[in-house]
């Protein structure tokens, strides 16, 4: 019965130091993980909004072919974006839905796509514009004036 005594009760559970080095742990991975999580969102903005501007070069393409170049004359098929405010050939605004998806302005052989950055977008993109561009010839190139860092391969940015 001695014996039962003298036997110690041994601690269970965890210090209060390896509770604050686990703390600071976290807190270091999330100083990395957060900024490396906004600018994810910004380049993912930017190749939706360079799918979403490029998705209209189609219905472009199909008008000038059809011949409906006036303004009013062609419905360009285009979608409302929460992150996008169109301004050429169509006008529209970030997150209402489009009530009038004809082209506003006449199309040209070397018209554009055009659209700013807007509405949900991330606070860098705000403001900043994305641009398709057709040539005479019928070859579209992109330009964005987002920065490169978050612009597309397919789409330079400032």
């Amino acid at each position: 019965m001695q014996y039962r005594s003298q036997i110690k009760k041994v601690q269970s559970g965890f210090t209060l130091i390896e509770l604050m080095i686990v703390v600071a742990i976290i807190g270091i991975l999330a100083a990395i993980a957060i900024p490396q999580y906004q600018t994810y969102v910004a380049k993912s903005q930017v190749a939706r909004a360079m799918g979403e501007t490029g998705a209209l070069k189609t219905a472009y393409e199909s008008c000038l072919n059809d011949g409906k170049l006036a303004a009013k004359a062609c419905d360009m098929g285009a979608t409302s974006s929460t992150i996008l405010n169109y301004t050429a050939p169509l006008t529209s605004t970030a997150g209402t839905a489009i009530a009038d998806t004809t082209n506003s302005a006449a199309l040209t052989t070397n018209g554009t796509i055009a659209a700013t950055f807007a509405g949900s977008a991330s606070a860098p993109l705000l403001t900043k514009t994305i641009t398709w561009s057709r040539t005479t010839e019928g070859s579209w190139t992109c330009a964005t004036t987002a920065p490169a860092k978050y612009a597309p391969t397919g789409c330079p940015g400032a």
